[in-house]
């Protein structure tokens, strides 16, 4: 009798890298659905539009907006598409990292949209 049996991998605890260099690799396999990567870009995008409102006009709400943007669209991607937790739950700092240097990656064309 010929049984095989597949076992899930381990959980990572993004808790555990201690450099950005050592996350990033990790941030970027959370983010191996074309779709959330999209989602993630367009976040980005608004929430620069709103950084940019922000500095034109003075109004602090452009802040929140950007903020908002910017994380429901990320949070959309990962519940709706990657089926996965967002890394900035445990790893906050490092993730919003991760977030512009994906951005600054697909503006490169280092990732792929």
């Amino acid at each position: 009798m010929n049984s095989t049996t597949t076992t899930a991998p381990a959980a990572v605890d993004p808790r555990q890298f201690t450099s950005f260099a050592q996350f990033y690799p990790f941030y970027l396999s959370e983010h191996a659905d074309r779709t959330c990567r999209r989602l993630h870009f367009v976040g980005s995008s608004l929430g620069l539009v709103c950084l940019a409102l922000l500095v034109l006009t003075g109004n602090p709400w452009w802040l929140l907006a950007g903020l908002v943007a910017g994380y429901a669209f990320a949070w959309v991607g990962h519940f709706g598409f990657e089926k996965n937790k967002p890394a900035s739950f445990k790893r906050p700092l490092y993730s919003f990292m991760g977030d512009w240097a994906m951005y600054r990656d697909i503006w490169l064309g280092r990732i792929k949209l």
